[in-house]
């Protein structure tokens, strides 16, 4: 009786022992399994982070490229498309050629090698590092070259006549562009046989590499060595498909770092198996944030204006979307303020692009304290910046934030030992509640800002709807001038000019006049401003002095006089055209006056004293026009050296108001006189106003009373007999 006992608690021992075996190796198996389970997971969760780690450094590597390459393309636009360079390189003024292009490349971050060549591909400055270079582009460059000249060359009139690539040099490989020097609007009135072209190169060698590693945390980038094999590469190819080298990088396989740490810990902490799940979830959601991390970094460069820090315009347009979508989800109004800087090219032009650098990263710093964090500030253009928020009483908001912008523009930026003083002007727009597009919000931004800056710059304007149809007419306006130009559509009239003591014709003043077809006549106000903001002035004003010189040809004893923009006198090769006109017409260049008024020579007094010593080498005569509207600076009568001084109609008329207006031009007609400069006088509408400018000292008269605009049979109507109008010599 006492066995049975026994060996039911044996046999329960022994079936406890076996369940509890059982459940050991049931245990055993299932750590087991799951310790296979959790480590093949590991494996492939390492695997597949290496993967993916190893795909973004490809991705990042290529985008390094991507924006090497497109860092010189931007440079070389700037570059190119730029009206000086239209003017000087044409001009064929190696001095500048060589300041703003060949020493550019010392030290420079953006291009090591400057090239400027002729439509045949003769090299016409070459500069590598600072100093001139002995060889030959042919020769040192591929001959991906000779695709990049073909590409630029032949863009049509819709292409930007641009390209760029990689290609090998005698110097290792390069990112190379090539683009046509023209103006910055894209317009060039050169035949194809003497088009100019600018190649800049910028060098990738090993520094470079080490840097876009640094710049954009890729480990270990670098050029694959002699006989180097590996699946972590990008290639380099040239135009023509050519490799030209590989870069490969130091696989930091996350994964494997993540495993390695984990591994000990499943090993010697089978029971817990929870907690090594915890640290997987951990190790592998880090392994995540880093990559997450990287590509963040990756995406905030591409959105980033290297220059000021801000947003660039991709960036800006991202934020803009976002904030539009923002304000209508939550019921908020949008605001756009789209600023233009005014006078920043001629700092630019004046102190050189690196003073422009440091001005633009002072607007900015500017900028950003008046704006704050909550809103949105970019720069979206050279000289272009824009900041957009969202707020409940927008048109309070903005009306503040304009007043403290222009208020900052007020105060001269200090750059060195340079002061600079440029104003803003700024349009805005508004998307109540997140109703308008952020690109319709831009397009009206940017329609108000021009709106400003055609009706005296230095302020804020607002988008009205009907500055679109004002742009539109604008628009077809310039489109039908640029018709009448071509076609020769425009009328060439003269006013007379008479002798102020017997009135007698001595001379014709020549004017444009426009009747637009199917609309009428167009006011020399409306359509002379169009013309040189638009870069017609130039054709339209030689087109003026090439009909006047045709005219006069069969007026043997009168005298010319043409009126002169400054937009032409910025030319370089104006002298040349304007001698080219005189030997076309065989026009005696001494019968010819050129009237300017005195705008540009206070802005650009050096230039405009070199382009005077020009025009006067031909033997034609200067006159200063409107004297007594402007400034009527003492200093630049002596200075310039004036043929002529025609005084402003406002002194004339003021003639009527009394004494002190006939003491005011007595006494401005002595100065010319005592400078040895001889005054017309215009605006004359009476015959006491023509007896008074006499008196004065004036010797020449022009006005209504002798004679409005007229054509030249109206000219020859009145030649030799003295007045018309019934003007009497008194």
């Amino acid at each position: 009786m006492r066995l049975l006992p026994s060996r039911i608690r044996r046999s329960a021992t022994l079936g406890r022992r076996s369940a509890v075996t059982s459940m050991l190796l049931a245990f055993a198996m299932v750590v087991v399994l799951v310790t296979i389970f959790i480590l093949t997971a590991l494996d492939r969760i390492a695997e597949y982070a290496n993967r993916l780690d190893d795909a973004r450094s490809r991705e990042t590597t290529t985008g390094s490229l991507h924006m090497f390459e497109g860092q010189l393309h931007a440079t070389l636009t700037d570059y190119a498309a730029w009206d000086d360079a239209a003017r000087y390189v044409y001009a064929g003024d190696q001095d500048w050629i060589v300041d703003n292009y060949g020493e550019m490349t010392v030290n420079s971050d953006l291009f090591d090698t400057a090239i400027v060549m002729d439509s045949r591909q003769n090299v016409l400055m070459a500069y590598q590092d600072g100093v001139p270079v002995s060889w030959s582009p042919r020769d040192y460059f591929d001959a991906s070259l000779a695709t990049l000249f073909d590409k630029a060359g032949s863009a049509g009139p819709d292409a930007v006549p641009e390209a760029a690539g990689f290609m090998r040099t005698k110097r290792g490989i390069a990112a190379v562009g090539l683009a046509l020097i023209r103006q910055k609007s894209g317009a060039l009135d050169v035949p194809r046989p003497d088009r100019r072209f600018l190649i800049f190169a910028h060098h990738l060698d090993e520094a470079k590499v080490r840097k876009l590693a640094q710049t954009y945390v890729i480990d270990g980038l670098r050029f694959t060595g002699e006989g180097e094999v590996t699946a972590n590469a990008v290639d380099i190819r040239n135009l023509h498909g050519k490799l030209l080298g590989r870069l490969v990088w130091n696989s930091r396989l996350p994964g494997n770092m993540g495993y390695a740490e984990v591994r000990p810990l499943v090993y010697c902490a089978l029971a817990m198996v929870g907690l090594f799940f915890l640290l997987l979830f951990v190790s592998g959601s880090n392994t995540l944030n880093r990559l997450k991390a990287d590509e963040a970094a990756a995406r905030h460069l591409a959105m980033s204006d290297r220059l000021s820090g801000l947003l660039n315009r991709t960036g800006f347009f991202v934020a803009l979307e976002d904030l539009v979508s923002e304000g209508r989800r939550s019921g908020s109004d949008v605001a756009l303020l789209y600023l233009d800087l005014d006078g920043f090219k001629e700092v630019n032009d004046a102190y050189g692009h690196g003073t422009g650098d440091k001005l633009i990263r002072g607007v900015a710093a500017g900028l950003k304290t008046l704006v704050g964090n909550d809103a949105i500030l970019a720069r979206v253009g050279g000289d272009e910046f824009a900041i957009a928020f969202l707020s409940a009483e927008i048109a309070r908001v903005a009306d503040d934030l304009n007043d403290r912008i222009l208020g900052f523009f007020d105060e001269p930026f200090v750059i060195g030992e340079r002061v600079a003083t440029i104003g803003t002007s700024i349009g805005v727009a508004a998307s109540p509640r997140g109703k308008v597009s952020g690109e319709e919000l831009v397009r009206r931004a940017d329609m108000a800002m021009y709106h400003a800056k055609e009706t005296g710059r230095g302020r804020a304007e607002y988008y009205r709807p009907e500055m679109d149809a004002e742009r539109e007419e604008r628009n077809m306006l310039e489109i039908d001038l640029r018709i009448a130009i071509e076609r020769r559509e425009l009328a060439v009239v003269f006013q007379p000019v008479m002798d102020a003591r017997s009135f007698r014709l001595i001379g014709v003043e020549a004017l444009c006049r426009w009747n637009r077809a199917g609309y009428g006549p167009v006011s020399p106000d409306i359509f002379i401003p169009i013309a040189e903001s638009t870069g017609l002035i130039d054709q339209l004003g030689l087109f003026v002095l090439h009909r006047a010189c045709e005219t006069i040809a069969s007026w043997p004893e009168l005298k010319l006089a043409v009126n002169i923009s400054p937009g032409q006198f910025r030319d370089p090769a104006f002298a040349v055209h304007v001698g080219s006109v005189f030997s076309k017409t065989k026009t005696e260049p001494g019968r010819v006056t050129l009237e300017m008024t005195e705008g540009y020579f206070i802005q650009n007094a050096e230039r405009a004293r070199a382009a005077l010593a020009k025009l006067k080498q031909l033997g034609v005569k200067i006159a200063l026009d409107d004297f007594g509207a402007g400034f009527s600076s003492v200093g630049y009568l002596r200075q310039f050296g004036f043929d002529r001084m025609k005084i402003d109609k406002s002194l004339v008329h003021a003639l009527d108001e009394g004494a002190r207006a006939v003491d005011l031009l007595q006494a401005t007609v002595a100065l010319a006189r005592s400078l040895d400069i001889p005054v017309t006088a215009e605006g004359v509408e009476t015959e006491e106003q023509a007896i008074a400018l006499r008196l004065s000292g004036c010797d020449e008269l022009q006005g209504y009373l002798f004679g409005r605009p007229m054509s030249a049979e109206e000219i020859d109507a009145i030649r030799g007999g003295g007045m018309p109008c019934g003007a009497s010599a008194a």
